[in-house]
């Protein structure tokens, strides 16, 4: 007799089935009809998560209702290390994301931001040039500074200071505070005679293009954006590992259950 677990088992994962329907279909779109690099960045892990997904809950759905025991222990193996892999990625996210802040600048409502604020591990990502340069890439196809240039590049200095900019505006869009360069407009300011302590005022450029995409201060807002998406997520994490436990669990009562009917069925002789 199917008992309840094996019942509730394949119904959650006739769920998931269909969950991953739509994640694997977006992963191919993305690969047939991204225009850019940065929108065919996901295509890969979409579609390998879309057809992980499915498997697992193919396996789950038959192991659980058609009482396939190897395939309830197939199930049980991927997800005690999917538990795994969720957890330590959770703990890694808290501990990576620990660090750093927005720094307030007297009469000015937007913070900016520091690099050496944030961990030694996140630092080195955005350090090493292959990877800042498709960051980079990213960034600029994203258009978040013109966007900033079109809707305050009428303002007054005075009351750009008053904006309350995104860390990726702040840091990419504008030079730091240390330069006191001249503001023309958002995106462009006129570099002033001397020395600068902040390397990210040699950099500035008010190319459109140029910018302050390579400074020091735009990776640190990188980061920040980074660190927030990241603890949004940690916090998620918290939820579905609770989710996977209790499937787990279930799938243990499911898997004993079939064991236990399959010695019933050899024991009277079917």
């Amino acid at each position: 007799m199917v008992r309840c677990s094996n019942s509730l088992l394949g119904i959650l994962n006739f769920f998931v089935f269909l969950f991953s329907i739509p994640i694997l279909w977006s992963g191919i779109w993305l690969s047939l009809k991204g225009s850019t690099q940065c929108e065919r960045f996901l295509d890969k892990p979409m579609i390998a998560l879309g057809v992980f997904l499915m498997i697992v809950a193919i396996a789950g759905v038959v192991g659980s209702c058609c009482r396939v025991t190897w395939l309830l222990w197939f199930y049980l193996f991927v997800m005690f290390f999917l538990i795994l892999i969720v957890l330590c990625f959770t703990i890694f996210a808290f501990v990576v994301t620990s660090k750093g802040s927005g720094e307030t600048i007297p009469g000015k409502a937007y913070k900016e931001f520091r690099l050496d604020a944030y961990s030694n591990w996140l630092q080195k990502r955005v350090n090493n040039a292959k990877h800042w340069n498709n960051i980079r890439s990213c960034l600029y196809e994203s258009k978040f500074c013109t966007r900033l240039e079109f809707f305050s590049g009428n303002k007054t200095v005075s009351a750009f200071y008053n904006e309350h900019l995104t860390a990726l505006e702040s840091g990419c869009c504008k030079p730091s505070n240390d330069c006191n360069f001249i503001y023309v407009s958002p995106t462009t300011w006129n570099k002033t005679s001397g020395t600068y302590k902040n390397s990210d005022c040699q950099l500035w450029d008010s190319e459109n293009k140029n910018l302050c995409y390579n400074c020091k201060a735009c990776k640190a807002g990188f980061l920040e954006n980074l660190r927030s998406s990241w603890k949004i997520v940690a916090y998620v994490n918290i939820v579905f590992l609770v989710f996977l436990t209790i499937v787990y669990a279930m799938g243990i009562c499911a898997f004993r259950n079939n064991k236990r009917d399959n010695s019933y069925a050899r024991s009277n002789g079917f």
